[in-house]
């Protein structure tokens, strides 16, 4: 048996696109922290490693920061941190994946300036936007 899934939920977006503006953020710290560090210090390192490294600290910056938002919810730590850590690393990979690999695209990789940033934000977000509404649609998972 198939079941679908209503595509026009108003309120399900909005919840999915609050929920995936939070993981950006986090994910978008750890990222370009890692980018801009090696960019500014000009330090030699193989840019697939930087980009696997910027992806590695977007997923624990992400994972630190919904822990901390959980926090602030009154979870205690324990479950802040095993929910923010529970939370869809299939989400998490897709935007950090895809946020590096447009930085790739337009700027040949691990360059951050004035007119990349805000087209990785995009893409980071518009890319687990609709896999979230699906999750948060068909299991009622949400992490806030």
């Amino acid at each position: 048996m198939t079941s679908t899934i209503d595509w026009n939920d108003t309120l399900t977006w909005k919840v999915s696109a609050k929920n995936t503006f939070w993981c950006l953020t986090g994910c978008a710290i750890g990222d370009f922290g890692t980018i801009l560090f090696f960019q500014l210090s000009k330090i030699p390192f193989p840019l697939i490693g930087i980009m696997v490294l910027a992806i590695i600290n977007g997923l624990i910056t992400s994972i630190l920061l919904e822990t901390f938002i959980l926090i602030r919810q009154n979870f205690s730590f324990k479950n802040a941190l095993k929910t923010a850590a529970g939370m869809s690393l299939i989400s998490m990979i897709s935007m950090e994946v895809m946020m590096n690999f447009t930085d790739y695209l337009l700027t040949g990789g691990a360059i951050l300036n004035w007119w990349v940033v805000p087209i990785m934000l995009i893409v980071g977000f518009l890319t687990p936007w609709p896999y979230n509404y699906w999750r948060l649609k068909k299991f009622g998972i949400s992490c806030h």
